[in-house]
């Protein structure tokens, strides 16, 4: 389980020195939450540092290191990493590349180089801290603020709020399941009800109606989608002898919930009605 920081007065900065972080340079605190792009898809997609390093305004001038964040929707702050700049200059079409499907970056005016330092690695993605009452001020200046939450190794996904909010990819979900421990407070929800759940293929827009029950929950039900990426479905099967890579695409959310202690027959009924509902059989991708 994760750990929550009992002294307040230990802060990023504290934590960093540990690592070798010279607060000395002229630094800024960068805190990452675009409502037009997911930062953790960017991230996993390998576009995050470019979408960083593209700038409509002059933000980082002047600066010598980047400590950034990834905000998670109120005001806290989860650590991404620690990036010395290496250089500023004009943004240019040339520097977003042919397959990069954010085409308008092209439209930047600023480029900073910038390296991402290693001896961080071992932080990312577990210390949290709190931004503050300005959560609209997506840079500021150095400041030690304290530490809220220190999540175990392995931990991606950022706390669990409630069953109708949140919207897994399958790779997420490969990761939540083979690093159950560091996502515990994930596991034991999804574990804990049974219900109705959707597979969206992003790519095709179909749809897969599914229900979860028994003593696992959505939590066993879907662990069995990371280990085989087709869960036994038929024609997600099929699509997977068309092409391999065909789970990239596949959205993981909850439809409806119900306790766990319901009876098979009524979930599959209430999957049913969601199916009728969504179409899923006659333009989707269930069978039955």
């Amino acid at each position: 389980m994760h750990n929550r920081v009992m002294n307040a007065s230990f802060g990023i900065v504290d934590l960093l020195k540990v690592f070798g972080f010279d607060e000395r340079l002229k630094t800024k605190l960068i805190r990452h939450q675009d409502k037009r792009y997911e930062i953790a898809t960017l991230a996993r997609d390998g576009w995050f540092e470019l979408y960083q390093s593209l700038q409509a305004r002059p933000v980082f001038n002047g600066c010598e290191q980047l400590v950034s964040f990834v905000g998670d929707g109120s005001s806290r702050a989860r650590f991404i990493g620690v990036y010395k700049m290496l250089g500023h200059g004009p943004a240019s079409k040339s520097l977003v590349p042919t397959e990069c499907p954010y085409k308008e970056w092209e439209k930047s005016k600023h480029h900073y180089v910038l390296k991402k330092c290693t001896q961080y690695a071992d932080l990312e993605h577990r210390v949290v801290f709190d931004w503050g009452p300005g959560a609209l001020a997506w840079h500021q200046k150095l400041k030690n603020k304290p530490i809220v939450e220190l999540f175990p190794k392995g931990r991606l996904l950022e706390p669990f709020t409630d069953y109708l909010d949140f919207w897994l990819s399958f790779d997420q979900l490969v990761q939540l399941v083979a690093a159950s421990d560091a996502h515990r407070d994930w596991k034991t929800n999804l574990s804990a009800v049974a219900g109705v759940y959707l597979i969206l293929a992003q790519t095709t827009g179909k749809q897969y109606v599914g229900s979860a029950y028994g003593l696992g929950g959505f939590w066993s039900r879907w662990s069995q989608y990371a280990a085989t990426q087709h869960g036994e479905n038929v024609k997600l099967k099929a699509l997977l002898k068309e092409d391999s890579a065909y789970p990239k695409a596949f959205r993981f959310s909850i439809l409806h919930v119900l306790p766990k202690t319901t009876a098979p027959e009524e979930v599959i009924r209430r999957e049913s009605l969601y199916k009728l509902k969504l179409g899923a059989r006659a333009t989707g991708l269930n069978v039955n």
